[in-house]
């Protein structure tokens, strides 16, 4: 291909490099590059056409020309023209941000033979990446510690345990009862205990409080997490954060819990006959499932740890004013400068993040096949299955459900994307500075999420 400058051209399509990021395609039509499809398409018309006076397919070609001859022609060369700038962008290897903004015409006269269109281009930039970081990121071990497993073990013997009715509400009761707000429409009938409850003044107004009574409750500060006003009110997550009204909660129902004997029974109810045989041997089940479980949120704090220190430190310039225009027409609504430019601020460092993202999978050859794909899949429908208690399916079993799941290109997507931020995460326990550390689920929450 031959060069000049910084103009390159090949074919009927020459591009100008404005800088770095920036350049101009410019694609030139010739009439013989649309003429024999317009005449192909016209003569098409002709053998259709419904003109009243003329008999079918009788119609004189100049009339067919008059009449759908214009809008053939610019219908064919728009065609032409996305499809050879597609090409152009695809063999020349472009790394193009967004998509081609065409350059305005408003002088662009369809009568005449040969066309001229314009379009400017945001290119990607060049960069590399170094994930070995000064100071080490750490990587948290979450631990199940000794009073987590026995919370845990009152908290299956509580669910296994039986039910006993009460006359009155004290501190370890399951309370049912509806909560009413009329102005907000509340109305939801629940089952809570008084550990959801936050501070010892709502609680009094719990305890000793009988079947039939009417308590007069505060939302704001009422439950330990204010999500909780979600599930036990019905109300939406929005609404929940900053929720103050007064509701009422009419008690219909006090039960207690017998704990349920560590016997052998429990064990089986627990995981299967004879899996566990021993409290010893449910703790350590109980510490591992916890421990595995707790994995995946020490991951996602690494990979969010990661994720930041990649954006912070890896420096490239982009071509704000090209993406900002581009953004006021590329989604459903026309956005003005102002709004794009918001929209970019945004935008931008989620944008950075993707080219960072796209030049590690490159150059560390991160890919994710059918047979990763269909891995996945299997292990996931396994371990749902398991929970019916389906411990056992067959092969066949497991392959018919998982064909079904990879003939949805949509989940398709999403398990891609999970198998690639695992391939990400793995690649970033190898490859960047790292210190591990261990830490207990409390320490965990209480350091990142309160």
């Amino acid at each position: 291909m031959p060069q000049c400058g910084n103009r390159s051209v090949k074919m009927n399509i020459t591009r100008e490099n404005i800088d770095a990021l920036n350049a101009v395609v410019k694609v030139d039509i010739a009439k013989n590059d649309y003429s024999d499809n317009v005449e192909k398409i016209l003569t098409d018309y002709r053998k259709s056409a419904n003109i009243p006076g003329f008999r079918k397919g009788h119609v004189p070609m100049s009339l067919v020309k008059k009449q759908y001859g214009k809008a053939v022609l610019v219908d064919e060369v728009n065609k032409l023209l996305q499809d050879s700038l597609g090409k152009y962008l695809t063999e020349e290897k472009l790394d193009v941000l967004g998509n081609p903004l065409p350059k305005p015409q408003d002088d662009l006269d369809w009568d005449a033979e040969d066309f001229s269109f314009e379009f400017e281009l945001g290119l990607a930039p060049q960069f590399d990446v170094n994930l070995k970081s000064e100071k080490a990121i750490t990587a948290y071990n979450i631990v199940a510690d000794d009073k987590m497993i026995e919370d845990q073990l009152v908290h299956l013997r509580k669910q296994y345990g039986k039910i006993v009715s009460q006359d009155t509400i004290d501190e370890d009761s399951e309370v049912t009862g509806v909560f009413v707000n009329e102005e907000k429409e509340i109305n939801n009938s629940t089952t809570i205990t008084l550990d959801k409850i936050k501070g010892k003044t709502n609680a009094k107004k719990f305890v000793g409080a009988k079947v039939g009574d009417v308590l007069n409750l505060k939302t704001k500060g009422l439950f330990n997490d204010d999500h909780d006003l979600m599930n036990f009110l019905k109300v939406s997550h929005d609404d929940a954060h900053g929720l103050e009204i007064e509701v009422t909660f009419t008690v219909s129902e006090v039960n207690s819990r017998e704990l349920a004997n560590l016997d052998q029974e429990l064990f089986d109810k627990l995981f299967g006959a004879g899996v566990v045989t021993s409290v010893e041997e449910l703790k350590e089940r109980i510490k591992a499932d916890s421990e595995k479980q707790f994995a995946q949120q020490g991951d996602q704090k690494l990979l969010n740890d990661v994720t930041e220190y990649l954006v912070e430190s890896t420096k490239f310039d982009l071509p704000a004013e090209f993406l900002q225009r581009w953004m006021q027409t590329a989604g459903e609504e026309t956005l003005d400068a102002d709004q794009a430019k918001e929209e970019y601020e945004k935008s931008e460092k989620s944008m950075r993040y993707q080219l960072i993202e796209g030049k590690l999978i490159s150059d560390h050859n991160l890919q994710v096949s059918f047979d990763d794909l269909k891995a996945h899949s299997i292990t996931m429908i396994k371990a749902q299955m398991a929970q019916f208690g389906q411990m056992d399916p067959s092969e066949k079993e497991l392959d018919d459900i998982a064909a079904r799941i990879l003939s949805n290109q949509e989940e398709v997507k999403r398990l891609s994307d999970q198998l690639m931020s695992q391939k990400l995460l793995g690649l970033y326990k190898e490859e960047a500075n790292i210190d591990s550390k261990d830490i207990t689920y409390d320490e965990f929450v209480k350091e990142f999420y309160s």
